[in-house]
């Protein structure tokens, strides 16, 4: 063998191009197992339900949402001072139904919102 290829071949670059093969093989290698673990546990799952096991209509037909005007549920106050409010006491939600179900308007004459380029309010 030539001295010159002796040098090529125990060079920098050739370290470096075995370094990435051997880097490319360990990757691919990862990848392949990862793989057959994803199948393996896959086959452990449950089966996916069949038609007849799928979620049906109720018999009432769907249902739809609804829409109503909240306001704001007034805290009640403790009976004295130094009592405490625990959250049984405060109720459930924060808001509660309104006694008037109108939707709010625009009054006339106002702009709407930011930027809409109506007059605003004259």
């Amino acid at each position: 063998m030539n001295a010159t290829y002796w040098e090529i071949a125990v060079s920098d670059a050739a370290y470096a191009t075995l370094g990435a093969f051997v880097g490319g093989l360990v990757i691919a290698g990862a990848l392949v197992w990862a793989v057959r673990l994803g199948i393996r546990v896959r086959r452990r799952e449950p089966d996916r339900p069949k038609a007849h096991e799928q979620p049906t209509l109720p018999e009432s037909g769907p249902t739809y949402e609804s829409r109503e005007v909240r306001e704001p549920n007034e805290v009640p106050h403790a009976d004295e001072e130094s009592d405490r409010l625990t959250p049984h006491q405060l109720g459930g939600s924060g808001t509660k139904r309104s006694e008037k179900q109108e939707r709010s308007r625009w009054g006339s004459g106002s702009g709407g919102s930011f930027g809409s380029g109506g007059p605003g309010n004259t």
